[in-house]
């Protein structure tokens, strides 16, 4: 069992039935074969995060509403159900407190049986509790120990998150963990490649401006680009954007030449 971040001074969750724990280890498995069975391939983060959430909303009993956020990016759409956005929207742009921000900055999973009486978080416990929502479990994305992210899991009833929650929580985000990193990685290496190549057309671009204002100057190619830089200053205008004019300019003139 995972040692974790419990609510100070409030008991365990009674244990689940015999019957409820081998149906939610049906669930569980359930989840895991999904989590194992994305490929990013080309979808975006956000949207192999969708699956990811709603796999674990499955797995983890005792959900009432889900999502996932991530440390070095953007709050994505993941939410499952409408008061987990207002409640993500409160915790991380208005309050700057709440279960989530805790877990990702302990690694710890983060438990909380009545968020209304909870110290750890007076505005947003208050906040969420007014909402009727009493429970929540944050559970760290951690990968080659480094914090990525957080699955959030609120439920409207008290003490909804015990040990089993915890245990089952905790299988399923190390799986998902690897799954969310493959998938930011390779968003990044694509973007990576998007640069490269916008730089690229940019250069071929920039060199061909170079050789009409050679061949119309006599400058050397260094004294063309010196120039090319100093209208691109004067006229505050982007280098490869002046540098697209200039040949399209040239292009058109070459047309109007060669036309009958």
């Amino acid at each position: 069992m995972p040692d974790y971040d419990a609510q100070p001074g409030r008991g365990s969750r009674t244990d689940p039935s015999a019957a409820q724990r081998d149906a939610d280890e049906l669930d569980l498995e359930a989840g895991l074969r999904g989590v194992a069975g994305l490929v990013a391939d080309a979808r975006s983060v956000g949207e192999l995060l969708g699956d990811v959430t709603a796999f674990a909303s499955h797995a983890i009993p005792g959900v009432d509403g889900l999502s996932i956020a991530l440390v070095h990016e953007p709050r994505l759409p993941t939410a499952t159900a409408e008061f987990v956005t207002a409640i993500d929207t409160a915790q991380y742009h208005e309050l700057h407190e709440g279960p989530c921000i805790t877990c990702m900055q302990t690694g710890r999973v983060t438990v909380s049986g009545s968020l209304g009486s909870d110290a750890r978080w007076p505005h947003f416990g208050g906040r969420v509790a007014r909402m009727g929502v009493h429970s929540a479990l944050s559970l760290p994305l951690i990968v080659d120990a480094e914090v990525v992210g957080a699955i959030n899991a609120y439920a409207y009833a008290r003490d909804a998150f015990g040990d089993h929650a915890v245990d089952l929580g905790s299988r399923f985000a190390a799986p998902a963990a690897v799954s969310v990193h493959n998938a930011q990685l390779l968003a990044a290496a694509r973007a990576r490649t998007e640069q490269l190549q916008r730089a690229l057309g940019q250069r071929a671009v920039i060199d061909q401006a170079i050789g009409i204002i050679r061949s119309r100057s006599g400058l050397s190619a260094e004294e063309a680009f010196d120039r090319l830089k100093r209208r691109s200053q004067t006229e505050n205008v982007k280098l490869h954007s002046l540098a697209e004019h200039l040949v399209d300019e040239a292009v058109r003139r070459a047309r109007a030449r060669n036309s009958p």
